[in-house]
């Protein structure tokens, strides 16, 4: 049961109601990761975790009392709340009783420097959280090396968009910059920038090369126009006739599995 469970810190409760808050996750380099599927991926990854909140009715099932077990084993702190308290921290509507908080692995462009040889997949002011977080489950999902995301698009570790991701956060390098940044970088390692969109020279009369950069843009408005002025390609997908667009985070993925092929 939970009780028996190492004790928390009191302050963690509080610590993770903070963090809904995109200055207090920027400042302290902290994220919450809530669901149980979600944590199951943190415990597995080698993401610092610094502890987790928990109701009594999280370790009623089997699943749930296997990743009580698995903090367990890792020695990490657990507090056992009620579930109204519970609730003042989450982000869903339905929560699970389970989340974590822990520490943002820290990556540079410069960083990304091998990484760059692969996939990028860039975010141009994607604002929608679930589409972020789809967007880098799939990066990850289809061999990306890393996922940029520009100045406009939403927090990379907001709660919505981790957990979207479904885990894919501890396994896929990512990154936010300005376009600047990013151009120089690409530019500095000789990474070609494609950009996405509907009028763009259809993906199957392409090769692709060995290494480039995929921005994707706006729900609404598309790609920005330094990314439209810095791609040196801008690539589309064939439709059938009548159909305009694809949401962003679909569009990406079929472009990406094109990509490795």
């Amino acid at each position: 049961m939970v009780q028996r469970r190492r004790t928390a810190d009191s302050g963690l409760l509080t610590l993770a109601r903070d963090l809904r808050r995109r200055k207090a996750r920027e400042r302290r380099a902290l994220f919450v990761a809530e669901g149980v599927r979600v944590v199951e991926e943190l415990v597995r990854s080698p993401v610092e975790i610094r502890g987790v909140v928990a109701t009594r009715e999280a370790g009623a099932s089997p699943r749930g009392a296997a990743l009580l077990a698995a903090l367990e084993r890792r020695g990490i702190a657990l507090k056992s709340v009620s579930t109204r308290d519970f609730a003042s921290a989450a982000d869903t509507e339905h929560p699970q009783g389970v989340l974590a908080v822990a520490r943002e692995p820290r990556h540079t462009l410069e960083s990304l420097a091998a990484e760059a040889r692969r996939r990028l997949l860039v975010l141009d002011g994607i604002q929608d959280p679930g589409n972020v977080g789809t967007l880098v489950r799939t990066a990850a999902a289809l061999g990306a090396g890393a996922v940029v995301a520009l100045t406009g698009t939403a927090d990379l570790w907001n709660a919505k968009v981790v957990r979207a991701a479904a885990g894919a956060h501890f396994h896929v390098p990512t990154v936010t910059c300005t376009p600047d940044a990013l151009v120089r970088f690409l530019r500095a390692h000789d990474v070609p920038l494609w950009g996405a969109a509907a009028a763009g020279t259809p993906l199957d009369r392409l090769t692709a090369p060995e290494r480039v950069a995929l921005a994707v843009g706006n729900e609404g408005a598309g790609l920005s126009a330094p990314m439209r002025a810095a791609a040196t390609l801008m690539v589309g997908l064939p439709m059938a006739a009548g159909v305009e667009s694809l949401n962003v985070a679909v569009a990406a993925g079929i472009i990406l599995y094109a990509l490795r092929r």
